[in-house]
């Protein structure tokens, strides 16, 4: 599971319960790799929002000078793309996705999403209620058992799913190497009933616990009668038609040539492939000694897989019926939690109130990795940010992003 820290000044307003990790500075040349202006899927009727394409977010336009900027002084490694109605306005890719391959990222180049990913277990869960096979009132002891007493009588999954359990978990072992998804999977259920009860339930905390994540993810598992991985793939990337995501495994990760791989700053400003030096860690005071590569799979509840034309797949599948009928979907976005004057934390979701408004938004961040989604439903953007490589930037990218997108003044976004 990734930190919550993010470095510099105004980082926790932008992300706030988004809960990017970013380390260090990015190495290296990335020259632009392909830049396309498509028409993806077919744009769904809305009965709302501004047809008016903003000229910032246009190729050539203040955004994609910004970003290519970036990219010629080597501080960007990804692809960036925005989304008006489900058609492409701007796609760009930068850097390499294996240096020592030679393969450089494209547009449908998979990135690890880290806590980008969190939001698949709310709708997994919204999935099942809508279906009347559980209760957002439910408390976690109806559900599984082998948990202490005041947690599985007093936590919901309301609270699991708003971020106000209470619960803790231990410290995590940042150094093991996992070799199977049985064994990441035993280790987090064991470390989810090893959690405690610190707060009070209901109480709003500062972001999502890992073991309100694992817990969520049991239930699912335990409601579903299949592991949690296989039920996303199935019931969310499949449904969505996200066929370049899913839940890969180390040996996938290092190997297809489709997924990019993540690059990692040492203590010494040295980087490296994380895949490749199991052995190195980060060297950022905020992900100190970790190293994504260690997971043989993600976390239940976490992470996963995905290309930024799937992301834009699935914010719009959230939104027109095809994972969540419309009530349940507004269940999701619902603000729950008061983070800032304009921003709340909802279901693995920040959202905020930009320039009149609405914004959702999801970040996450490891070692050489870095993700966002954003979705402006008011006027029908999708906008997705992936990056490889450990960089200060992407706050600063979301900023511009946010304002190309809204004209708003690029001082925050869907953060608390």
């Amino acid at each position: 599971m990734d930190s919550d820290a993010v470095r510099g000044v105004g980082r926790r307003r932008l992300f706030g319960w988004g809960g990017l990790a970013a380390a260090g500075a990015v190495a290296g040349g990335m020259p632009l790799v392909g830049a396309r202006i498509a028409h993806a899927d077919p744009a769904p009727t809305d009965s709302y929002g501004d047809d008016r394409i903003p000229g910032d977010t246009l190729p050539g336009g203040a955004y994609d000078r910004y970003v290519a900027g970036l990219a010629a002084e080597g501080r960007f490694s990804g692809v960036v793309l925005l989304s008006h109605r489900g058609r492409t306005v701007l796609s760009r890719s930068y850097g390499m996705a294996d240096s020592e391959k030679g393969i450089p990222h494209r547009e449908d180049t998979a990135f690890s999403l880290s806590s980008a990913g969190k939001p698949f277990h709310a709708v997994a869960v919204l999935q099942l209620a809508q279906r009347g096979r559980l209760r957002l009132s439910d408390t976690v002891g109806t559900h599984l058992t082998g948990f202490a007493e005041d947690i599985a009588g007093q936590v919901t999954i309301h609270h699991l799913l708003s971020g106000t359990s209470g619960l803790d978990s231990p410290d995590e072992d940042v150094r093991r190497v996992f070799h199977s998804r049985e064994e990441v999977r035993e280790y987090y259920e064991r470390r989810a009933r090893q959690a405690r009860l610190v707060g009070v339930p209901g109480t709003p905390g500062t972001g999502h616990a890992e073991a309100e994540v694992t817990i969520a993810a049991l239930i699912v598992e335990a409601v579903a009668g299949t592991t949690y991985w296989d039920y996303v793939e199935e019931n969310i990337f499949e449904r969505c038609g996200m066929t370049g995501s899913a839940f890969r495994t180390r040996p996938q990760w290092l190997t297809d040539p489709h997924i990019a791989h993540p690059y990692m700053e040492l203590a010494d400003g040295s980087v490296v492939d994380a895949l490749r030096d199991l052995d190195q860690g980060s060297g950022s005071p905020y992900t100190r000694g970790k190293n994504p590569g260690r997971a043989f799979i993600d976390a239940p509840g976490d992470g996963g897989f995905a290309t930024a034309p799937d992301l834009v797949r699935f914010a719009r599948a959230l939104t027109d019926g095809t994972v969540l009928d419309r009530p349940w979907a507004d269940v999701l976005f619902g603000a729950k939690i008061p983070r800032g004057r304009t921003s709340f934390g909802a279901y693995g979701l920040a959202v905020g109130i930009v320039n009149g408004q609405w914004e959702y938004q999801r970040a996450g961040g490891n070692p050489g990795v870095g993700a966002n989604w954003s979705v402006y439903p008011y006027t029908g953007w999708v906008a997705v940010t992936l990056i490889n490589r450990d960089s200060d930037n992407l706050a600063d990218i979301l900023r511009q992003q946010t304002q190309a997108i809204t004209g708003a003044a690029p001082s925050g976004g869907a953060g608390g």
